[in-house]
């Protein structure tokens, strides 16, 4: 049976709907892009599809289902589509230590480092104290990750799954901040965070996430 493409409404240099493209090209699903800039995200109209006014949000037309919510869409798009298990573990530990990982993504990577964007890069004022907090929270959740992925060079179990991918964007993120703000050798206290993103970068999926995201912002004249 053939899958019909799925929408996804996206920016071309946001992490979030990126994180979600990878899933979908790992999966081989056919997608199709509504590119979104941040303005329209708060439009009447896509308020409809998304009330939080926020990228990404999808609509499967294979279930008639329309979610939002990064993290959510991947955990939607792996339980209905990676039958196989090619990048998700279907059962046992491995599966509760999956939403053990992406709710930390969701709550503990994501939200603190894009406040560091924001405070280094797009708020009206400069403030130091608001950097250095979210520089130090960086560096906690990179030492958590470090610590983590020691053992078996991944997050949950001997093998790259939907987890590792869901840091990978937020990842490069935090290096071009650090890199900006002259704290870029500070990221290199932790090799094996710094290997995992690496054997990641390798993937063709998230090859071609981190070229569109690079291209996108020199489009907009901002640093890659």
């Amino acid at each position: 049976m053939s899958v019909q493409p799925i929408e996804i409404w996206s920016h071309n240099s946001a992490p979030n709907p990126w994180k979600v493209r990878i899933i979908l090209d790992e999966l081989s699903l056919p997608y199709t892009v509504h590119d979104v800039d941040f303005p329209e995200a708060k439009s009447e109209s896509y308020l409809k599809i998304c009330p939080n006014g926020r990228l990404p949000a999808i609509r499967d037309p294979n279930t008639g289902l329309t979610l939002w919510e990064s993290d959510a869409i991947i955990l939607y798009l792996v339980d209905q589509y990676d039958r196989t298990g090619k990048i998700s573990y279907k059962d046992g530990t491995e599966k509760h230590l999956s939403l053990q990982w992406i709710i930390f993504q969701a709550s503990g990577q994501g939200p603190y480092f894009g406040q560091l964007a924001w405070f280094a890069k797009f708020h009206s004022e400069k403030l130091p104290s608001a950097i250095d907090r979210y520089v130090k929270e960086i560096e906690r959740v990179t030492a958590v990750l470090d610590k983590a992925v020691s053992y078996t060079g991944w997050l949950v179990g001997d093998r790259c799954t939907f987890v590792d991918l869901s840091f990978v964007n937020w990842a490069m993120v935090a290096r071009r901040l650090f890199k900006e703000l002259g704290k870029e050798d500070e990221l290199k206290k932790f090799p094996n965070h710094e290997k995992w993103i690496e054997k990641m970068s390798s993937r063709e999926s998230v090859r071609y996430s981190l070229d569109s995201i690079r291209e996108a912002r020199l489009a907009q004249g901002l640093s890659n």
